[in-house]
């Protein structure tokens, strides 16, 4: 490793080296019809790993193939489904997967093979209802997803009774994107499945084939998952191109010599050639430019804390969660801020756009996603004009003919250059990209992974980019590297026990058909609890034979935890159709005044009807963007477990969330000046969920040196470092997570600090934290320590969510109080 220069943003480059494949014979059982097909393709044989998986799958086990990025997973599940088709002209399949794109593209594999008889076909929320009856009747490879399957599939069974009775594989490609909550929801769906499949004459029930990025315990994963035993095959025996992996931090900016808020910019070093020349070369070269840019948008602190400190990844916003903030978090008293990962990946892209080198930045958000195509295409077509038109935004919430258009433009080259949310992460056949540039920790090690995997063409050097954000774990992880190259993957983590879950699949379940005894055992552990809670409820009516849904209408789950339907962004002078939002993150993203955007053309929002779904918007270019801000307050309902440590108490319980978007921001998209703050008046929102806290003595925090009047400070910087760094021993990310702290909670009478789960009853991370505490924490207090700030920054104690104006923090006093914590609590 080289020596790193103070203006260097590189921290750290790994080498990850090339790999030789290890092909196998093809399986006796594959027609000859099948192998020629492939063979058209350019697949003369299958790699080691495809053919063990696809035997086991074969001969009737249920499978998880849990190998790398590119590795050829997709025949693992094809050739056993494929060659069962082509043997039995009346046998079905179905594919699951958790995109619409995923499964478009799995569409266009499986046609390109032309072999007879398979008709495959895509059924989704996309599909006309035109073609929806033909597909019901005849397609015998039906290619859909959780929601689909949930909302339309299931509870019309019997329409689809003979593709059901015929139903010979079940495909789960994917498989570790289920997770938490919406992996729990998952689990149920698949067990309805089964069920309808064991109520049409299927006893055996199909077999389970799933796909996943290499994680942690993939056969228990997948056996929570389906419900069922798996084995598991995690070998990865396709070649491999050499990667060079990079971690970037953005550098910091100089110090504003002014009075005014808003920081003096000079300019950030640029990354002009760099990134593209690194494609080629075994180590990245820095030869940077000097590229004026505009910097990050500080805001005024509230004018006073409220009683609580709330950090605004609450409970009622989604995994997508409120947008991130287009430029540094919100704080107006920094001496030193860093340059905006957005502005810096932005960059990254324009430059290697201009070098011909063909990049997928991946961006946590949908607004982080359009702002930094928008950037780049701006930096371009100041250098050539035109280039600009080579880049693009992609992100749900786009109708299906612009996200159709923007995959088929990237696939044959019409564009250079994507910034995309992790709609474009998984499987999708991204031929020909040579860079992918990663905007923030996604969150997870296996995320990670396969997103940077998406780089590499025909066996050619690829370069994949980590820009850290200004955020406690981005900061911890590229400073410390062996936390990525050195460490496995995580295990997936759902809990299809959560009876938050478990119940309302139960009613759906009746509601497709009559629970039985034999049902219960099918839907595991608390499902007789769960069943005896709908019939107190009057959800359900127990009769001799079974248990009967009582109500006309359907249950209304959300698998996906996205808090209500979606809301149309809808043109008010045409009443064109612009996209669509999930109704969580519409608060954040379509209050009244927002401004929105939608592929580099910004409209603002006039009206917000929640009711109907619908937010009118007109065409407007302002001079400022908007943030809008939220206040939580939370309430320990019960506490399931704790640990008496002295001074210092650890809990883990359920308590209940509020939730309330109540005004928003207008800043300066020049200068980050705030404008003004208006109010809101959008409906709160109650959560009740799982949380672990910890508690402190008034006494031991005095004789830390922990002034009383800096407790809250303290607590509050501790409570944002800790929730940036629970991803690193849970399956999360700051928007499955919020977090409370307080000097004194009237709850528990003390300095108290929670960290809860973003999702109704619960998602497996509190109890992670609580179960992992030492560690945990451990690695908080160092990340605190070991930031080179003075006073506290977005590095490591500032939350770009923080509800609150991160005021007051303050980062000596997080470090004492971690070291109270530490000193006390049992490893």
């Amino acid at each position: 490793m080289r020596q790193r220069h103070a203006t260097d943003p590189v921290t750290h480059v790994e080498r990850v080296p090339p790999r030789t494949g290890v092909p196998a014979p093809w399986p006796q059982w594959v027609p000859e019809q099948l192998r020629a097909a492939y063979a058209g393709r350019g697949v003369t044989a299958p790699w080691r790993h495809q053919a063990e998986a696809a035997g086991l799958a074969y001969d009737r086990q249920h499978v998880v193939v849990a190998t790398g990025t590119a590795s050829g997973k997709s025949l693992a599940y094809q050739l056993p489904a494929l060659a069962t088709l082509l043997a039995d002209p009346r046998a079905t399949v179905l594919y699951l997967a958790p995109t619409k794109a995923l499964a478009a593209d799995q569409l266009r594999a499986v046609a390109e093979l032309d072999l007879d008889d398979v008709r495959p076909a895509c059924y989704d929320g996309d599909t006309p209802r035109a073609e929806r009856e033909w597909i019901r009747r005849h397609s015998r490879f039906v290619l859909t997803n959780p929601d689909m399957l949930h909302h339309g599939i299931l509870p019309g069974h019997a329409q689809w009774s003979g593709f059901l009775r015929r139903l010979a594989y079940v495909v789960v490609d994917e498989c570790h994107v289920y997770r938490g909550v919406f992996g729990s929801h998952v689990a149920h769906v698949l067990r309805r499945l089964r069920r309808q499949c064991a109520r049409y004459g299927r006893a055996a029930g199909p077999t389970f084939v799933l796909a996943s990025a290499t994680s942690g315990d993939p056969a228990a994963t997948a056996g929570r998952l389906t419900g069922l035993p798996v084995v598991a095959v995690a070998e990865d025996t396709s070649p491999r191109a050499g990667v060079t992996f990079a971690l970037w931090e953005p550098p910091l900016l100089p110090p504003d010599p002014s009075a005014s808020p808003s920081p003096s910019v000079t300019s950030a070093p640029s990354a002009a050639g760099s990134v593209a020349a690194a494609v080629t070369a075994p180590a990245p070269r820095r030869t940077r430019d000097a590229r004026p840019s505009p910097g990050p948008p500080p805001t005024r602190p509230d004018a006073g804390p409220p009683p609580t400190r709330p950090d605004a990844a609450a409970a009622a916003a989604p995994p997508s969660g409120p947008p991130e903030d287009a430029g540094a978090p919100p704080t107006a008293d920094l001496t030193q801020v860093r340059r905006s990962a957005l502005r810096e990946t932005a960059d990254l892209l324009a430059d290697t756009v201009a070098a011909g080198v063909r990049t997928l930045a991946f961006v946590r958000s949908r607004r982080g996603a359009e702002v930094v195509a928008n950037n780049a295409r701006r930096g371009l077509d100041e250098a050539v004009p035109g280039l600009g038109d080579r880049v693009a935004a992609y992100r749900a919430g786009y109708l299906r003919e612009e996200r159709r258009e923007l995959e088929r433009a990237l696939l044959h080259g019409d564009l250079l250059g994507l910034a995309s949310t992790n709609a474009l992460e998984l499987g999708v056949d991204l031929v020909g990209l040579d860079a992918v540039l990663i905007c923030g920790y996604p969150g997870t090690r296996a995320s990670l992974w396969q997103q940077a995997g998406r780089a590499g063409r025909s066996g050619q050097e690829a370069l994949a980019v980590l820009v850290a954000r200004d955020d406690p774990l981005d900061t911890y992880l590229v400073h410390h590297p062996e936390a990525i190259f050195g460490a496995p993957v995580e295990a997936t983590v759902l809990d299809p026990a959560n009876a938050y879950v478990l119940g309302p699949q139960l009613a759906c379940a009746a509601a497709e058909a009559p629970l039985t005894e034999a049902d219960l055992e099918l839907f595991g552990a608390g499902a007789k609890e769960a069943v005896e809670a709908l019939v107190e409820a009057g959800a359900l009516r127990q009769r001799p034979t079974g248990w009967y849904w009582r109500h006309r209408e359907r249950p209304e789950v959300d698998l996906r935890g996205e808090g209500g339907a979606p809301v149309c962004v809808v043109e008010a002078a045409t009443g064109r159709l612009l996209g669509t939002a999930d109704g969580g993150s519409s608060h954040f993203l379509l209050h009244p005044g927002a401004v929105y955007l939608h592929q580099g053309v910004s409209y603002v929002v006039d009206a917000l009807d929640l009711d109907d779904g619908c937010a009118l918007v007109r065409p407007e270019e302002p001079d400022w963007s908007t943030h809008a801000r939220d206040v939580t307050s939370l309430s320990v309902v019960s506490v399931r477990s704790y640990v008496d440590a002295g001074p210092v108490g650890l809990f883990l319980g359920e308590v209940d969330v509020t939730s309330q978007v109540v005004s928003y921001q207008r800043r300066r998209i020049a200068t980050g000046e705030v404008i003004d703050t208006r109010p809101l008046d959008l409906p709160a929102r109650e959560l009740r969920t799982v949380a672990v806290w910890f508690t402190l003595s008034p006494e031991s925090l005095v004789g830390a040196g922990v002034d009383p009047a800096d407790v809250p400070g303290a607590l509050h910087a501790a409570e944002h470092a800790a929730i940036g760094l629970l991803p690193l021993v849970a399956t999360c990310d700051r928007w499955d997570i919020g977090g409370i702290s307080t000097a004194v909670h009237p709850d528990t009478e003390a300095p108290t600090v929670f960290v809860y789960d973003g999702h109704s009853g619960g998602a497996g991370f509190a109890e992670r934290a609580y179960g992992m505490a030492a560690a945990w924490l451990r690695a908080t207090r160092d990340a605190i320590e070991e930031c080179g700030c003075e006073a506290g920054c977005p590095s490591c104690v500032q939350s770009p969510k923080c509800g609150n104006g991160n005021n007051p923090l303050s980062k000596s006093g997080a470090v004492r109080v971690l070291d109270v914590v530490l000193a006390n609590l049992p490893e």
